[in-house]
């Protein structure tokens, strides 16, 4: 007996577990990241070129759009960076179990919007 399977598959209706979930933003974290190197970059050197590149660099950063495209930036590192610890114990079979790979992927969650909030508070504001 042959599965009917769909002839499409309802995005809306899919489910995806917290593990799945922090995946994918592990993945989207690091494209993020990547594209956003240009602008790192430019700012990095306005920030170091000369006292009137700085005074640029200042007012470019204290817009608030900026600052919330910052914000975007440290979270996005920050959330790579505490996915990528979890996917390297997961790569050493630690944490396989259902039950803890939900509770490190909630605690992914969790860690990297709080070190964001306190990075960006203390960096943006």
């Amino acid at each position: 007996m042959q599965k009917q399977r769909p002839k499409h598959l309802d995005l809306a209706r899919i489910r995806l577990p917290v593990p799945g979930f922090v995946s994918i933003l592990h993945r989207v974290s690091g494209v993020a990241l990547f594209f956003s190197l240009p602008l790192l970059i430019y700012l990095l050197h306005g920030s170091l070129s000369s006292a009137e590149s700085f005074e640029t660099y200042r007012a470019v950063v204290s817009h608030p759009l900026m600052k919330l495209v910052l914000l975007g930036l440290i979270w996005a590192y920050m959330h790579h960076f505490c996915a990528g610890i979890r996917f390297l114990f997961l790569d050493v079979h630690k944490g396989l179990e259902l039950e803890t790979a939900r509770a490190t992927a909630k605690t992914v969650l969790a860690v990297s919007l709080l070190l964001t909030l306190v990075l960006g508070g203390i960096a943006l504001w």
